[in-house]
């Protein structure tokens, strides 16, 4: 139950927040989503959903690439 609140919550927010007209408000995207996908492997793993597990990583791997663009190769 904890894990689908927080897998909605992250995921609403993620989505929402990379959609934002301002560029200083869609950096926080990644982060969300980032943050969501623990929850998600772990709601996967559980439920035995192979398919949706390893697409978890997939979307690991794109938020992450949000997060270095954003907050550790940040340009001006």
């Amino acid at each position: 139950m904890v894990d689908q609140i927080a897998i909605g919550l992250c995921g609403v927010t993620a989505v929402y927040l990379s959609q934002d007209a301002r560029a200083e408000r869609r950096r926080y995207a990644c982060l969300f989503g980032l943050a969501g996908q623990p929850f998600w492997l772990y709601a996967t793993w559980k439920a035995q959903q192979w398919g949706i597990f390893g697409l978890s990583f997939l979307y690991a791997f794109s938020w992450a690439r949000g997060f270095f663009a954003h907050w550790v190769r940040r340009v001006p």
